[in-house]
Parts: structure tokens; sequence; C-alpha cells
């Protein structure tokens, strides 16, 4: 973790970013060298109206949806 991070109960929280003038948001270095991820991964923007927003490396939100599906499965052949 970033020396300055500091630690919550819904996570760390490392920085503050700017939006630019096209919507576009800067991943600071250290939490791209951290989540590894690299110029030209793609991120899920996943939010809640009214609450805050996420982004999901693709990766990870398509290995969720994998094991989701899995369980989801074996939960219904009990059914």
């Amino acid at each position: 973790m970033k020396e300055n991070a500091i630690e919550g109960p819904a996570g760390d929280f490392h920085s503050v970013v700017t939006i630019g003038e096209r919507g576009q948001v800067v991943i600071p270095a250290d939490i791209r060298k951290m989540r590894n991820i690299k110029s030209g991964d793609k991120l899920i923007v996943v939010s809640k109206r009214g609450g805050p927003i996420g982004l999901i490396p693709a990766q990870e939100f398509n290995r969720f949806l994998t094991e989701a599906t899995r369980v989801m499965s074996k939960l219904k052949s009990q059914i």
C-alpha cells in the first residue's frame, strides 16, 4: 500500500483524481502498478444510482461471472 494511503472500511483511499475536459480520469501510477493495469487493458465501470463508481479489470469481472454461473447452475440443480 502506498505510504500516504488511508485505510477505510470500504477499502483503501489512495489519492484524489480530476476529471479532464473529455471526461477522462487518470488512474494513479502506484495503483496501476499494484493492480497490474497496463495501457490498453479493459476496465468494467460499475455504479449504483446515487452511489459510488468503481472500476473492475475485465479479466477479474469475467472470472467472477464464470464462478457465479457455476454456483448458480449448481444451486439450480438442487431446486
